[in-house]
């Protein structure tokens, strides 16, 4: 998330809930107005570049497109970038739990993993 933070990242997915599982990748959510600058950002690390498309989805019956990045670490972890608006980033519904995904800024990651790194944010 560091290498992103000129593009306001933000962890989501299963690492964010702390339901992770062997095979788990990273999301990470960034705002950029093109995303073959971030896309440059990302080649200019070790990371491992696997794939960069624009994809197509339907999120609460909305249909949305948005630019993904997935990368490997070097150590094999799966790292997955997907680019949107800052709006459409705040008003998105989990897929399992129906909740809002708020997901963690740099920060706040920092917070949680320094006063409780095994804190779950799946809803109740």
């Amino acid at each position: 998330m560091r290498i992103l933070q000129k593009y306001d990242p933000l962890l989501t997915g299963s690492v964010w809930r702390g339901t992770i599982h062997h095979g788990s990748d990273l999301d990470i959510t960034v705002h950029c107005e093109d995303p073959k600058e971030v896309l440059k950002t990302l080649e200019n690390t070790d990371l491992k570049m696997l794939k960069a498309e624009w994809v197509n989805v339907t999120i609460m019956g909305k249909k949305r497109a948005s630019f993904h990045i997935d990368a490997e670490s070097p150590i094999r972890e799966q790292v997955r970038s997907s680019f949107a608006a800052l709006k459409s980033m705040l008003e998105r519904k989990c897929d399992v739990y129906g909740d809002e995904i708020t997901g963690l800024r740099i920060d706040d990651l920092k917070k949680v993993l320094k006063e409780s790194p095994t804190q779950r944010f799946v809803p109740f």
